[in-house]
């Protein structure tokens, strides 16, 4: 049984009336929701899952992946969670992982209950203020 008492409050997932089962689709939207409230962190998931994120977005009917670039691993007790990161130039990559795990730990483990074991953080890109395409303002195609 885990309980919370720093906060005065517990969370008790294995009582004497049953078992609250957490699915792992929740633990990853909030350690998602986590991780993007750090300032500095641009975009979540690997240059892959990003730019299928974006082809997803532009077609009618589907909808978007609200935990793209988070995986876990949900116990009865623990939880794991893997993050791929594209973070903004100029800022401490180790600072900004360290605050994002951080935040990802403490939200984890306050809406769930969990302990969370391990946050691997891995940084797939760096971004630059007018590299993306769709910074750029539109050219005419005719003149």
């Amino acid at each position: 049984m885990r309980k919370r008492g720093a906060d005065g409050g517990s969370s008790e997932l294995v009582t004497s009336d049953g078992s609250t089962r957490i699915a792992d689709a929740v633990v990853a939207k909030i350690a998602t929701m986590a991780a993007k409230q750090v300032g500095g962190v641009h975009a979540m998931g690997t240059g892959m899952s990003r730019t299928l994120g974006s082809v997803r977005e532009r077609m009618p009917g589907m909808t978007t992946d609200s935990t793209q670039g988070v995986a876990v691993q949900v116990g009865e007790r623990q939880a794991a969670v893997d993050i791929d990161l594209v973070v903004e130039y100029g800022l401490s990559i180790p600072d900004l992982a360290g605050a994002v795990r951080t935040n990802v730990v403490n939200e984890v483990e306050h809406m769930c209950g969990l302990e969370v074991v391990e946050v691997n953080i891995t940084v797939d890109d760096v971004h630059v203020a007018g590299e993306d395409v769709d910074e750029r303002p539109e050219e005419p195609r005719v003149r």
